[in-house]
């Protein structure tokens, strides 16, 4: 039986930004989960990167680490030092291998790429015993110079060759045919990986038939334009008994991890809609009556891990909500993905009043706390939602470009509590904010003034 190792790129998504306990967080649930590598992205801020890598390094005992080195040696090397604590480091040199992303990128045409290529390659081996060099754009390629890359990432001492369709540029049959020849002609000098776009929505059919034809390694995450990790692992899972492969992802907890991240990445309106734990609602039924110790054997049921200071934001909101309505096992998750792993809040939220009709303007009157002080605005609005929306914009005297707003139900009925998403851009950074409520205008401003707190933290 052949085992097929998953390399999660969710830290690497470039439509999210997440805060430093998000990404640790998502670090510890790829580790649980049973990933074979957790991926992340390149070292740019030396401090704040390098003391994640060494956060990470603490509990993932098992887990390759994988940092990109970059396009220059001082970039290595700030990887190579990230990485000193790491059971398993590994460091990634990720480049592009067609003819428009060599000039684009590297300014480089390909008779020098190659060159450059091992340059790069070799140096990372000085550093760290383990390196992989990604193909990037292989399929819009020619064949035999992506062959020429790969001799020459091998012979600098690649133990790892990964072939991306970043493209989607191939059908599943063409792709794996691809990456049979490519595995041939590397012939068992490094294990061959594979990358592969959903666009077309046919990334898991890639991804299952390169492993057929040689591949080793697939590259996954959650949400994210490539091959799915739930998607992929639940196809192992189901078909890898008659195919002849295996992973040794947790199936058991799947679902409820990838659930988990879902709501960390701000992507919890593609979450699935009922889950094995969720759908329980005996399972968790608690009210405002309800302890401590009450609320923390729930969640520990549900599969959260959680710090002592995100338990308190969580009983916190928990007992606002129960003032309100009884909390079953759908609204207890949503208030953990709402108040753990936050960062600490420099607005807070006092109240709001909101006017809204048919034969008048919006308008709504927003306080918050800042540092002891409470500060008001007072705004008109194209709806309740904008109005309260350019009331917060008012506080913080600042304008935030609103990517994304998204609101649901997270439970039915006349007493359904209600879920938004908010994602603010930044300097070309995504920052997503969750908020809930039993009203959805409570739940949109407490998202806004989330995603704001996040922007407030970074710029701190």
């Amino acid at each position: 039986m052949k085992n097929i190792k998953i390399a999660d790129r969710t830290l690497c998504t470039e439509d999210s930004q997440f805060s430093f306990k998000e990404k640790i967080e998502v670090a510890r649930l790829l580790e649980r989960l049973g990933a074979d590598t957790i991926e992340i992205p390149e070292i740019t801020n030396f401090r704040t990167d390098a003391l994640f890598v060494r956060t990470v390094a603490a509990f993932a005992k098992n887990s390759v680490i994988s940092v990109c080195g970059g396009m220059t040696e001082e970039s290595i090397e700030n990887a190579a030092a990230a990485l000193k604590p790491v059971n398993h480091p590994r460091i990634r040199i990720e480049l592009p291998v067609s003819t428009v992303g060599m000039e684009y990128s590297c300014h480089k045409k390909a008779p020098k790429m190659a060159e450059f290529i091992s340059g790069l390659v070799s140096a990372a081996k000085a550093k760290c015993g383990s390196v992989e060099f990604c193909a990037l754009d292989a399929t819009r390629a020619d064949a035999g110079f992506v062959f020429e890359i790969a001799d020459a990432a091998v012979n600098a001492g690649a133990d790892i060759i990964t072939v991306c369709d970043s493209a989607a540029e191939m059908m599943p049959d063409v792709f794996a045919d691809f990456v049979a020849k490519t595995a041939e002609h590397i012939n068992g000098k490094a294990e061959i990986a594979v990358m592969c776009s959903d666009k077309n929505g046919m990334a898991t059919a890639s991804a299952v038939l390169a492993v057929k034809n040689g591949a080793d390694t697939v590259k996954t995450a959650v949400c994210r334009d490539i091959t799915e990790l739930e998607t992929f692992a639940g196809t192992i899972k189901n078909c890898g008994n008659s195919c002849g492969f295996e992973s040794g992802i947790k199936y058991t907890e799947l679902n409820r991890i990838v659930k988990q991240i879902m709501w960390i990445t701000g992507k919890k309106a593609e979450r699935p809609a009922v889950s094995p734990v969720a759908n329980d609602e005996e399972a968790v039924m608690l009210d405002r009556n309800d302890d401590k110790e009450a609320v923390t054997a729930a969640v520990k049921n549900l599969g959260y891990d959680l710090s002592d200071e995100d338990f308190g934001k969580v009983y916190e909101e928990f007992q606002r909500v129960a003032d309100k309505k009884r909390v079953g096992a759908k609204e207890l998750e949503a208030i953990i993905a709402s108040s753990a792993m936050q960062v600490p809040p420099a607005y807070k939220l006092v109240s709001y009043v909101i006017n809204n009709g048919n034969i008048i303007s919006a308008t709504a009157q927003i306080t918050l706390m800042r540092d002891g002080e409470e500060q008001k605005g007072i705004c008109i609005g194209d709806g309740p939602i904008d109005a309260a929306f350019r009331a917060i914009e008012q506080i913080i005297g600042h304008h935030y470009e609103l990517d994304d707003f998204q609101i649901q139900s997270v439970t039915e009925g006349k007493e359904a509590m209600g879920s938004a998403l908010v994602k603010l851009r930044r300097d070309g950074k995504l920052y997503s904010g969750n908020g809930i409520s039993t009203d959805i205008i409570g739940a949109s401003v407490r998202a806004y003034i989330n995603a704001v707190n996040k922007i407030v933290y970074e710029e701190a």
